[in-house]
């Protein structure tokens, strides 16, 4: 009979290995995420219960009984000499599984991750909206944790986080840091950004920008006075505007464009990319930053205009998803193929006939 191993061996097996996820799946062998492709780390399946067995080994009662009641969590654990991992445990065909996304101990510095200088110069704004954009894994977590660290370590103040769950730790530097955990600390996105305003802070930072309420105070805090940073599960800088916008009634968006048109201080789209000659990955991103002519397409909502004033912009520090993976191309840290996989505009890209 093969043997089981707890969560712990194989959560360790998922960093040892210099993977970004663990998932526990019934039916399936226990995986990891490992630039990008799912590897197993059994050669047999788990059964139902055993899939169970390793999920609840991982909660509290009250997290157990939460997952029984709302059929899906949000967790997050720290095992010693392991690391510190964010968990979401689920229900497929009536039966729990979860995946575990590793969380790094250490916040890397910002100018490590792969972005174009003008990364620096977002690290500096002191008011409005800053959006953070990019599917599931493409490292949006880490950028923003990245972001809050040079803030704190450069200015004074202090940073309120509203976090579903806390995943990185931040050190209270030049800045005082407070970590708010949905959950455990405070019981919605929205009732905890009502609250921020009220704690005196500089920064406010939402780990995700998830529903209409949260989107409405953000862009609230950002209007008056108080630098906002936050993530979005878009791809890029044109989709973004449209789904803040998109969530509200089509009777409010008008007022919700005129809003965005005026705190919105920069959107950075992001995405890892397979290298061709080794493990690890690579970033291809986007970056719109604000001017008069795209405030402008925003109130008037010409949203296709923006790649164009985007590449209008490069002396302003903007690039787009396809100039960025043109440097990746040339500089050969990406194929031809990944290119396409992910570029705007294919005709870029085909080889003359």
């Amino acid at each position: 009979m093969d043997e089981l191993k707890s969560v712990t061996e194989y959560l360790r097996a998922t960093v040892e290995m210099g993977g970004s996820d663990l998932h526990l799946s019934s039916g399936a062998p226990p995986a990891a995420r490992i630039d990008g492709i799912i590897k197993p780390l059994e050669d047999f399946c788990l059964s139902d219960e055993a899939t169970k067995q390793l999920i609840h080994d991982t909660l509290t009662e009250s997290q157990r009984a939460e997952l029984e009641d709302e059929w899906e969590l949000d967790f997050a654990i720290e095992i010693n000499g392991v690391g510190r991992f964010r968990g979401n445990a689920h229900f497929i065909h009536g039966h729990i599984e979860a995946s575990f996304r590793h969380i790094p101990s250490d916040i890397p510095d910002i100018t490590s991750l792969g972005h174009y200088p003008v990364i620096e110069q977002i690290c500096q704004k002191r008011h409005g909206l800053i959006l953070l954009t990019g599917v599931t894994g493409s490292g949006k977590s880490t950028t923003l944790a990245s972001l809050v660290k040079r803030i704190s370590e450069t200015r004074s103040g202090v940073i309120i986080t509203v976090e579903d769950p806390i995943e990185f730790v931040y050190p209270h530097l030049s800045c005082l840091v407070k970590q708010r955990e949905i959950g455990t600390d405070t019981k919605s996105f929205p009732r905890a950004l009502r609250q921020a305003l009220r704690q005196d802070p500089d920064v406010i930072v939402v780990s995700e920008l998830r529903d209409l309420e949260t989107i409405r105070i953000a862009l609230t805090a950002a209007e008056t006075g108080h630098l906002v940073i936050a993530t979005l599960h878009t791809v890029d800088a044109p989709q973004s505007i449209d789904r803040l916008v998109d969530v509200f009634p089509p009777d409010q968006q008008q007022q919700i464009i005129a809003q965005l048109a005026n705190v919105l201080q920069s959107v950075v789209s992001q995405r890892l990319l397979a290298r061709p000659d080794g493990p690890g990955r690579v970033m291809a991103s986007e970056v719109m930053l604000m001017n008069h002519g795209i405030r402008n397409c925003i109130r008037e909502r010409k949203i296709e205009q923006l790649v164009g004033l985007m590449e209008i912009g490069q002396g302003e520090g903007m690039h787009t998803i396809d100039e960025s993976l043109t440097h990746l191309l040339q500089t050969k840290q990406i194929t031809l193929q990944e290119v396409l996989h992910n570029c705007r505009d294919n005709k870029r890209f085909e080889s003359p006939t």
